[in-house]
Formats: structure tokens, C-alpha cells, sequence
């Protein structure tokens, strides 16, 4: 696949129909698919997202009843105290986006026109907008390569007297380095937002991903683990800040803890419908199934996969588990006969293993460009702040290594059985055995 697949549109266009999968009967020796043999791989992957018929009847209950939005009945806040229960947060506040969760969070946090946030450049486009909704500066931190999340070495450079806060990506639902990032945010007087938006469960030090900052925020699009098609959750260890995302997503009306000036605060209309929420409560017990599974899988994959020359799995903080929404790997080309990424990548789609390159430099895309060149942001920032800022994307050495040489499969791989795994292997040992062949194809 391209570079410029959507991570979602490759979630969707790669699942087909669970079928019953053939052992492994191929040798490795035996000529790639890209160049005439026949690949190791012939069944298929599971659907996403998955439907059950048991669930429709609550569902339709909902629609009949005509109460759907948030007010009208008790779904919404009956998914947001089973989820902050799956978590151990002390409360949860359900949104109609992972987006908007994140714009929630980061004003209640006091993030503002004319603020600088430190982020990571290695994400999904929603964590950018999220800051510039606020009319704030995303800044980046470099990503490791080894990890493709933030370096917490790289985040003590980007503080200005304008920033606010540091969002950490917990991309792919693998955890960040929380303890470095937290120290440094206490250190500086910063409030800490988690993009959990693909980190359901996963855990960092015995606690979940959307519990180690100020507030956490989760996606249930369609592609996600738990999907409700979308929506979101802004969740946190603080009743108070909870409450304040709760006005504010709400109209800006009081809640709880938060009674503002009066009735009444600023705020938006970011809620949660009822028939949301209930097809969020029928797949909890199925997103802890499913999440065991994906652990077992990468697990192996990751044990298998780091004995080949030239793939590394991402490397994971200690005392982490992550949840994979896809599972990623550097792929080094020298080890290869020198055969580039996207011909390994095609070669690799041939023996029917479904992979992308999900990120590549989005801040040269134009997004940004577009927003510091407008007469709002001209405005709060000088033309020497914008200009550096705008340089400084040259910087990020480490993120472009990062969008450079990871590949990745869907999360739906990680629900197959191990014989189809076996087939994962084998063709990566396929395409190298015969990767000078490949190189002149």
C-alpha cells in the first residue's frame, strides 16, 4: 500500500470474512507471490468491526423508546461508570468523538488561544486539530524511532513561557514513557493530557493508559477496538475536572462539582447519544476477550519477527502491555538486498498479509501551514515565532526515520490463529530469502 492510505481506510479494506485458514504447506524457499509463486496466505482476516445479533434488541429498544439524546435516559452515564471501572478512573465523561474528547480535555486544562502544547508529530491528524481548535501552537517532540512515540529527552527544548500542557500519543495503544513525561511536567508547572484515542486498556506501571495525566482521552470510531461507529470518553482520576468536561461538552451547563458563574459556563455541544452508549456497554466483555488475544498474538509475532535480520518490533517501556490497534515494526532495507520498504510492502500484500506505512510527515502536508499563515494565529504569534516554528519541523530527524521505515498490520491480523501467524513469518523470511530477485523485479 501507498503512503497516502488512510490508517482507517487500511483498518477497513483489509478485513474479510472469517474463514476456516490452511496450515502452512509452502517452504520458504519457494518462489514470492510477487514474482509468480503462490502465497502463503489464502484465507482471510477477520471482519471490523464486528456485529452479533444478541446485541440488536437492546439496541432496538432504544431507537422505539424515542429517548436518544444524552438527557432522555440513563445509557450514557451507565457506559461511562462501566468504563471508568474497566480503567480504575474515578470517573468518566462519554463525548461524541475521540476529537472532541481531546478538545474537551484541553480546555478544561486551561489551554488557550496564544498557548504552545508539546505533542507527537507520530499521530493520527485529530491530535493536531485538537490543539489548533484552541487556537494553540501544536509543538512537537521527536519520536523515537525504536518506540514511535515521544521522546521524553526531546521535550525539555520545546518549553516556552506559552506552554501549557504536554499531550503524549499513546500511538498503536502502546503506553509512553509516563513517569519521565509527568516528572517533566511537574517540574515545569504543565498539565498533562493523554491521546489515548488508540490505547484502550493498555497499561503503563500497573495502571491504565487515561489514568497517569490530568485527563485521558479515548476514541470508539469505527475502526477502534471498541467501536460505537464514534464517540469518545474523557476520563481522569479528578471528580472536579471531570465535572468542568462534563459542562463543557454539555452547553456549558453545571454539573456536579462545577457550578460556574450560575447556571451557566462556556461550553459546546459534544455529547454522547443513547444508542451510542449501548453498543459500547454490549462490547466491554468482548473488548477484554479480543485484547487478550492481540496480546497473545504479538507476543509471538514480536519473539519470531526479531529473529529476522533487518525487522525490529517496537521497543516497549518496562512494565508496560500495550493493546495494539495495529502492530508495527522498523524495517531496515540493507537487510533486504537493499529491496525499498514500499516493494516489501507490496511483496508482503502479495503472500495475502494486509500492511501499511500508516504515518508519513504530516506537518509538511499544509494543515499547518494553513493555520500559522491565518490572520488568527498572525495575530497571537509574531512573524519570528512562526517562521522558527516552522523551521523547526526540519528538526524532527527522528520522526522522519520513524515514518520512513515502519510498517504495520491491522489490528485484525492479531485475531487470527497461530497457523496464520506462522504464514506472517514465513513470508517475511520469504521476501528476504529471495529479496535480490525482488530488488531487479
Amino acid at each position: 500500500m501507498q503512503n497516502e492510505i488512510n490508517r482507517r481506510h487500511f483498518l477497513k479494506t483489509t478485513a474479510a470474512a472469517s474463514v476456516a485458514l490452511p496450515s502452512l504447506s509452502f517452504a520458504v524457499d519457494d518462489k514470492p507471490a510477487l514474482l509468480g509463486g503462490k502465497a502463503l496466505h489464502t484465507g482471510g482476516w477477520a471482519r471490523w468491526p464486528q456485529w452479533r445479533e444478541a446485541w440488536e434488541g437492546d439496541l432496538l429498544k432504544v431507537y422505539r423508546s424515542g429517548k436518544w439524546f444524552r438527557g432522555s435516559d440513563k445509557h450514557v452515564e451507565e457506559f461511562e461508570i462501566a468504563y471508568a471501572k474497566l480503567l480504575g478512573a474515578t470517573k468518566c465523561l462519554a463525548t461524541a468523538s475521540g476529537t472532541t474528547a481531546l478538545m474537551v480535555a484541553l480546555h478544561v486544562m486551561d489551554v488557550d488561544a496564544g498557548d504552545e502544547v508539546i505533542c507527537s508529530p507520530y499521530t493520527f491528524i485529530a491530535t493536531y486539530n485538537a490543539i489548533l481548535n484552541a487556537k494553540a501552537l501544536p509543538v512537537f517532540a521527536d519520536t523515537d524511532p525504536a518506540t514511535l512515540r515521544m521522546d521524553p529527552a526531546t521535550i525539555a527544548s520545546r518549553i516556552t513561557d506559552r506552554t501549557r500542557a504536554i499531550l503524549p500519543v499513546h500511538i498503536y495503544g502502546m503506553p509512553c514513557e509516563m513517569d519521565a513525561i509527568n516528572a517533566l511536567a511537574k517540574q515545569h508547572k504543565l498539565a498533562v493530557v493523554e491521546d489515548a484515542c488508540q490505547a484502550w486498556l493498555a497499561e503503563y506501571h500497573g495502571k491504565k493508559c487515561g489514568t497517569l495525566g490530568d485527563l485521558g482521552a479515548f476514541s470508539f470510531q469505527e475502526s477502534k477496538h471498541l467501536p460505537g461507529g464514534e464517540g469518545g470518553t474523557v476520563s481522569g482520576m479528578s471528580e472536579a475536572l471531570i465535572d468542568k468536561c462534563n459542562s463543557f461538552h454539555n452547553c456549558g451547563r453545571a454539573c456536579g462539582t462545577n457550578k460556574g458563574a450560575g447556571s451557566f459556563t462556556r461550553g459546546n455541544n459534544y455529547r454522547m447519544t443513547q444508542a451510542q452508549a449501548v453498543i459500547l456497554l454490549q462490547q466491554l466483555d468482548k473488548l477484554q476477550q479480543d485484547t487478550a488475544v492481540r496480546r497473545a498474538n504479538a507476543d509471538y509475532l514480536t519473539g519470531e519477527l526479531g529473529k529476522i535480520p533487518g525487522i525490529a518490533p517496537s521497543r516497549q517501556p518496562e512494565n508496560s502491555r500495550p493493546v495494539w490497534h495495529l502492530y508495527p515494526f522498523s524495517y531496515d532495507a540493507e537487510k533486504f538486498s537493499g529491496l525499498p520498504r514500499d516493494k516489501f510492502m507490496k511483496a508482503l500484500a502479495a503472500e495475502g498479509v494486509p500492511n501499511a506505512s500508516p504515518y508519513r510527515e504530516q506537518y509538511f502536508d499544509g494543515l499547518l501551514d494553513e493555520a500559522i499563515n491565518s490572520r488568527g494565529f498572525k495575530r497571537l504569534w509574531g512573524a519570528d515565532r512562526l517562521k522558527a516554528y516552522r523551521d523547526s519541523f526540519q528538526e524532527l530527524k527522528g520522526n522522519k526515520q520513524a515514518c520512513a521505515a515502519t510498517v504495520a498490520f491491522p489490528q485484525t491480523v492479531l485475531l487470527a490463529d497461530r497457523a496464520s501467524l506462522e504464514h506472517i513469518i514465513a513470508a517475511i523470511r520469504r521476501i528476504q530469502a529471495h529479496s535480490a530477485e525482488l530488488v531487479k523485479a
